[in-house]
């Protein structure tokens, strides 16, 4: 069991950066691989990147490779989301996910435990 918190969002003009945080609580970090996805109004929750539980290997959507960068720090226990060069259509609600077994890693439904959410606004 883990539990999860989300913080870091705000509002940004195109081009900016943030830094989105998620604190977990329960089992040790290191048990579980963790993630990000983001959801949009009207829209399917998508998935933004992964890291495994080491934090030596990382996974990204197309559409923010080279922009974002997902790390972990297990012994605080807190997963990072760097991003850069942010657009307009970055703008959603971002959670924070954690999976045993997150396989297929890019379907919301192999992931096992959320965050509530923080809002990242992106104006123009």
């Amino acid at each position: 069991q883990v539990q999860l918190v989300e913080s870091g969002g705000g509002l940004v003009q195109a081009g900016g950066s943030l830094r989105l945080s998620c604190a977990a609580s329960g089992r040790a970090a290191g048990y579980y691989a963790m993630g990000w996805f983001r959801q949009a109004p009207g829209k399917e929750r998508e998935f933004v990147a992964r890291v495994v539980r080491s934090g030596g290997s990382t996974y990204y959507a197309d559409s923010v490779k080279g922009r974002f960068t997902i790390s972990r720090d297990n012994a605080k226990k807190t997963l990072y989301l760097q991003m850069n060069s942010l657009k307009p259509e970055d703008t959603a609600v971002y959670y924070c996910a954690a999976a045993q077994t997150g396989s297929p890693y890019y379907m919301s439904r192999s992931w096992d435990y959320w965050g509530q959410g923080t809002q990242v606004t992106v104006s123009s």
